[in-house]
């Protein structure tokens, strides 16, 4: 019975383009996750280079000998190629590991692109020859239970993955990919807390310090938040580029799920960020235009004139242009940025490894999944060449506290100890099947509310049942 659930939901989400993973909806003021465009192809290193020294996998002989990774960008296949032992880099979207070939099916998640693919290859599975079956496959937290909920995903278990193998994890991100009968179904190699990532020169400029602690009680709350938007507006910059940039800050922060049986439920805070975005929006304190776009990475460089982007490690060091000098250095380039709090605390994203049922390289996939994200030597190698937040809290609490440990892009501060602590608060109970699709129409509807599009959230509000209902015909209102 569980498969069929996938080949409901994959009807469900035709229906309309939904929100891009690491990447942003067309026309929807907000977004999940970095979009591939935005993501720097990983450079092939030598093989002798690719990853810490470490006792190379042997694949079982009775295992296959093609390994297929479906993934909607270059994000895990980069980890993949810098650090995991013996990874060999054939070309562009092929590798070796020992003799097992390793396949790269990226497709990119803009108009929903990556799961309509994903599905259509899981729902092929049974039938499809050894060398062509899925075996490994990557989700995010928006859709996860759609994956985690069918047979598709088998058990890390079954793996022969333990308990004490997982104990260093964040639980939040165990959460995630746990299904509904409590069957952990998947794992990660990073954790995505998310902070406030403002510009030092213009907080100098305008608030006359750039360090951490005077900054955050400047935006230590939203009252506070737009006092100092104001003080921003004045001196000729936005406090962030997108009323788009504080939804996740808002949305983490709701009480209620998504859907409630089958009944769409919208939190109180999610009409305080319509009631806030439109504000920042009438008062000029920002701009309403989508994620990704060239409007809103803008911002990466000082022409661009704003304040602050909200978001997790990923954010900073992949997708903040901090390799781009030419025509104009960013931001990122000349360690331009800082971190602190902000207004509440939040996540935004991350990214999950999946087993497909069926694969025929178990045990391979039991080892990619032990070194790339259980592995302490791995994890933290990940950290210092990366600089992503990995999901081994020893691993994070001791590089946050080392005070040698630098982020480059942030000036040379460390900030493992927010990023810590707000790893440690992440609650997914709220989790559904249809997080994804139902706050993309939310945002779609509400950004024509703040456009001024619709006289009145209620109008708005209207517009975005008619979108969900669209989109989910068995859910209520």
């Amino acid at each position: 019975m569980k498969k069929k659930v996938l080949g409901f939901l994959l009807s469900a989400t035709m229906v309309a383009g939904m929100l891009a993973g690491c990447g942003s909806a067309a026309e929807a003021p907000a977004a999940t996750e970095a979009p591939a465009a935005e993501a720097p192809a990983a450079e092939a290193p030598a093989a002798e280079e690719a990853a810490p020294a470490a006792e190379e996998a042997a694949p079982a002989a009775d295992e296959g000998k093609v390994l297929n990774i479906s993934a909607w960008n270059e994000e895990f296949k980069s980890r993949l190629t810098d650090h995991y032992p013996g990874y060999e880099v054939i070309d562009g979207t092929t590798g070796k590991i020992g003799d097992v070939t390793v396949n790269w099916l990226i497709t990119p998640n803009e108009e929903n692109a990556y799961q309509n693919r994903l599905d259509e290859l899981l729902l092929a599975q049974d039938s499809a020859a050894a060398d062509d079956k899925i075996d490994l496959f990557l989700v995010e937290a928006d859709y996860a239970v759609k994956y985690t909920d069918t047979d598709y995903t088998m058990p890390i278990k079954d793996l022969g993955i333990t308990d004490d193998e997982l104990k260093d994890q964040y639980s939040y991100t165990q959460a995630v990919v746990t299904d509904s009968n409590g069957v952990l179904k998947g794992t990660s190699w990073q954790g995505c807390p998310g902070v406030m990532i403002y510009n030092r020169e213009i907080a100098k400029e305008v608030f006359g310090t750039d360090e951490p602690a005077e900054i955050q009680a400047k935006f230590s709350d939203w009252d506070k938040f737009f006092e100092s938007a104001g003080e921003l507006d004045k001196a000729g910059y936005d406090v962030i580029s997108s009323t788009a940039d504080t939804f996740r800050v808002y949305q983490n922060n709701a009480k209620l799920p998504w859907v409630n049986g089958t009944q769409i439920q919208v939190d109180d805070n999610l009409k305080k960020w319509v009631e806030d975005s439109k504000k920042l929006a009438d008062a000029g304190y920002c701009n309403t235009w989508g994620q990704w776009g060239e409007d809103w990475n803008k911002g990466f460089y000082p022409s661009g004139k704003v304040f602050a982007y909200f978001g997790p490690a990923w954010l900073i060091d992949f997708c903040m242009a901090a390799d781009v000098s030419e025509p104009e250095a960013s931001v990122a380039n000349q360690g331009g940025w800082a971190a602190t709090e902000g207004p509440q605390g939040f996540y935004w994203g991350g990214t999950w490894i999946c087993a497909a049922t069926g694969t025929d390289n178990p045990s391979l996939v039991a080892d990619i999944m032990r070194k790339m994200t259980m592995d302490p030597e791995v994890m933290k190698d990940i950290v210092l060449k990366d600089n992503d937040f990995v999901n081994n809290r020893p691993v994070m609490e001791e590089l946050a506290n080392d005070p040698s440990y630098q982020n480059a892009v942030l000036g040379g501060q460390n900030p493992l100890k927010m990023f810590c602590a707000g790893a440690d608060k992440i609650d997914m109970a709220n989790l559904t099947a249809y997080d994804q699709g139902l706050l993309g129409d939310f945002q779609t509807a509400m950004g024509d509310y703040i456009n001024g599009n619709y006289a009145t959230y209620d109008e708005a509000l209207e517009q975005f049942y008619t979108l969900a209902l669209q989109r989910y015909p068995e859910l209520t209102r």
